[in-house]
C-alpha cells in the first residue's frame, strides 16, 4: 500500500507541476495588454509579488524535507517567472504604483524572507526546524490565494470582469486539486490543508466571473442598440397633419425592438386607428400614422 501511495503522490505531484506551470504563465495576456497600453493602469502588483514570495519560502521548505524534488522544480521555475512579472509591471507602472510594489519588495522578499530563514537557522534545530517553515509557508501559501480578493473585490465595485483573467482562475483551481491530493498522500498538511481554501476561492473567482461577464455583455448589446438610434423620431399623421408627441428614448429603443420581430415575421400586428375597426388589411394599415425620421 505504501508504493501504491507513493506512484499516487508522485503522478499527483507531476500534474501539480504542469497545472502550475499553465499557472505561472497564465498572466501572460495580462502583460500583454500591459505592454500594449503602455501602462498598468487597473491591474495590481500584489498577487505578483506575494507568489515570488511564496515561493522562495517553499524552496526554502523542500531543502528542509526529503523527497521534495517536485516542489523545488516548480518553484524554482516560479521564482524565475514572478521575477520577470515584477520587473516588467515595475517598468510600465506609474511612478505611486511603482513606489508601493518596491516597498512590497523590501518588505516581503528582501526583509521577510531574510529575517525568516535567520529565525528558523538559529532557533530551530532538526525536524522542528522544518515543522517551524511549514507552517510559516502554510501562512503565504493562503496568502497567495486570498491576494486575487481585491481583484474580486474591484469585479463586484464595477461590475466589469476585464481585470480579472478567468484562465488565471481556472488553473488555480485545478492546481489547488493537484497539490491537495499529493500533500495529502505523502503526509504533509503544509501543502494539503492551504490548497483547499486555494479551490473553494478558484471556485468563488470562476462563478463572479459568469455573472458579471453575463451582465456586462447585457449592458454592451444595450448601449449598441442605443448608438444605432442617432435620429430623432417624430410621429406625424398623413391624414391631417399633425405632429404627435415626441418619443422618448425608452420608448424608440421598444418600437425598434418591435419593428425587428415585424419584419423578421416572428409577429403579426393587428392595427386600430381613430375607433375603427380592427384588422390586419393593407388598406386600414395604410391610415396608420407612419414614422418619420428628422434630422437632430
Amino acid at each position: 500500500m505504501p508504493g501504491i501511495s507513493g506512484h499516487w503522490a508522485f503522478a499527483f505531484g507531476v500534474l501539480g507541476n504542469i497545472i502550475s506551470f499553465i499557472v505561472f504563465l497564465s498572466p501572460l495576456p495580462t502583460f500583454y495588454k500591459i505592454y500594449k497600453k503602455k501602462s498598468t493602469e487597473g491591474y495590481q502588483s500584489i498577487p505578483y509579488v506575494v507568489a515570488l514570495f511564496s515561493s522562495m519560502l517553499w524552496i526554502y521548505y523542500a531543502f528542509l524535507k526529503t523527497n521534495t524534488t517536485l516542489i523545488i522544480t516548480i518553484n524554482s521555475f516560479g521564482c524565475f517567472i514572478e521575477t520577470i512579472y515584477v520587473g516588467f509591471y515595475l517598468f510600465y507602472a506609474p511612478k505611486k504604483a511603482r513606489v508601493q510594489t518596491l516597498k512590497m519588495l523590501l518588505l516581503s522578499v528582501v526583509g521577510g524572507f531574510g529575517v525568516i530563514v535567520l529565525v528558523t537557522q538559529f532557533l530551530f534545530k532538526g525536524a522542528a526546524r522544518g515543522q517551524a517553515v511549514g507552517w510559516i509557508c502554510l501562512v503565504f501559501s493562503l496568502c497567495v490565494f486570498v491576494a486575487p480578493l481585491g481583484i474580486v473585490r474591484q469585479v463586484i465595485k464595477t461590475k466589469s470582469v476585464e481585470y480579472m483573467p478567468l484562465l488565471l482562475s481556472v488553473f488555480l483551481t485545478l492546481s489547488a486539486v493537484m497539490w491537495f491530493f499529493y500533500g495529502l498522500l505523502v503526509k504533509d498538511i503544509n501543502i494539503a490543508i492551504p490548497n483547499i481554501l486555494g479551490f473553494i476561492l478558484g471556485i468563488l473567482q470562476i462563478v463572479l466571473y459568469i455573472i458579471y461577464n453575463k451582465k456586462e455583455k447585457a449592458i454592451l448589446k444595450e448601449q449598441k442598440l442605443s448608438e444605432k438610434i442617432q435620429n430623432h423620431v417624430i410621429i406625424v399623421d398623413e391624414n391631417n397633419n399633425q405632429k404627435l408627441p415626441e418619443l422618448t428614448e425608452e420608448q424608440i429603443i421598444d418600437i425598434v425592438k418591435l419593428g425587428s420581430l415585424i419584419s423578421s415575421g416572428k409577429i403579426h400586428v393587428a392595427s386600430c386607428l381613430h375607433n375603427s375597426t380592427c384588422g390586419v388589411e393593407a388598406a386600414k394599415v395604410e391610415n396608420m400614422p407612419k414614422l418619420q425620421t428628422a434630422e437632430a
